[in-house]
C-alpha cells in the first residue's frame, strides 16, 4: 500500500465521520427541540413525569450515531498519523 492512499483513506475517513457527526447533532438537536416543544403545554404531576421518562424518536439512535462517527474519526487520526510515521521512517532511511 502506498503512503499516498493511506493518507487519502485516513482523510476521507475523516471526512466521512465529520459528515455523519454533524448528522447525528443536527438530528439530536432537531429531537430535543421538538420534545421541549411538546412539554411546554401544561400538564398535571404525573404526565409531567411520564413525559419525562419518555425518550422521542430516534434519540437514542442519534446519540450511538454519534459516538459511532467519533470512534470513526479517531480511527481515521491514527490511519493519518500512522502513515506519517511510515513517511517520516522512510525519509529518515533514505537520507
Amino acid at each position: 500500500m502506498e503512503i499516498q492512499s493511506a493518507f487519502n483513506a485516513g482523510v476521507q475517513g475523516f471526512q466521512q465521520a465529520t459528515e455523519e457527526a454533524n448528522k447525528a447533532a443536527t438530528d439530536i438537536a432537531r429531537n430535543t427541540l421538538s420534545d421541549n416543544e411538546a412539554n411546554v403545554e401544561p400538564t398535571s404531576n404525573s404526565a409531567a413525569t411520564t413525559s419525562a421518562v419518555n425518550e422521542p424518536n430516534g434519540l437514542t439512535e442519534s446519540i450511538v450515531n454519534l459516538r459511532v462517527a467519533e470512534v470513526q474519526a479517531q480511527a481515521s487520526a491514527e490511519v493519518i498519523q500512522s502513515a506519517d510515521e511510515n513517511l517520516g521512517t522512510l525519509i529518515d532511511v533514505r537520507v
